[in-house]
């Protein structure tokens, strides 16, 4: 078909035709190895990273894709490139005073599958970017954020009846008297 430039709308509607149906009959022919990988947006990008020491920019290690890695070593390369890229396209400046730009992030149970010490390095990285953070954790990383954390909402069903219920506080010894139990999983 030649110069993609100077195709005729019939040629363009039989290239359409021509993915479509291959991307068709492929979907239906239930290759589910094939099907996970081209649907699973993860797959859609290469990424490589080059961590150098501040000190003397010589290579720390390089990572490619994240594979050949730890599943700590993952989410901490993960957590890197999300803050990374938040800072880029947010313009995010250290010099420039924190109410000039914005910076709320919402993490939904980012931590919830991160070892304890992989959860203390991108809260420290957020800190670090000056990000406000709105974390929703299980109960059993309370412990991992609640240092960072200058307010807290516990909310729970209530046992008397069929609603959730929200107890607020400064610190978590604040709710923990509130809800008058542990909080613990």
């Amino acid at each position: 078909m030649g110069d993609v430039a100077h195709q005729t709308a019939e040629d363009n509607e039989q290239r359409f035709h021509n993915i479509q149906t291959c991307l068709i009959e492929r979907f239906q022919s239930q290759e589910q190895r094939w099907t996970n990988l081209v649907t699973d947006v993860r797959n859609w990008l290469d990424f490589s990273v080059i961590e150098r020491y501040r000190s003397d920019n010589i290579e720390k290690e390089h990572h490619t894709d994240s594979s050949g890695k730890s599943g700590g070593q993952k989410v901490k390369l993960a957590y890197t490139i999300l803050a990374s890229a938040i800072a880029y396209q947010f313009g995010l400046n250290q010099d420039i005073a924190k109410n000039k730009s914005f910076r709320f992030v919402v993490i939904d149970e980012a931590f919830s599958k991160s070892d304890d010490k992989n959860a203390r390095y991108a809260m420290e990285l957020f800190k670090n970017l000056n990000l406000q953070l709105l974390v929703v954790t299980p109960l059993d990383k309370i412990h991992v954020v609640e240092r960072y954390i200058s307010s807290f909402h516990f909310i729970y069903n209530n046992s008397e009846s069929s609603y959730s219920s929200i107890v607020s506080g400064t610190n978590i010894q604040e709710v923990r008297e509130k809800v008058k139990r542990p909080l613990t999983t």
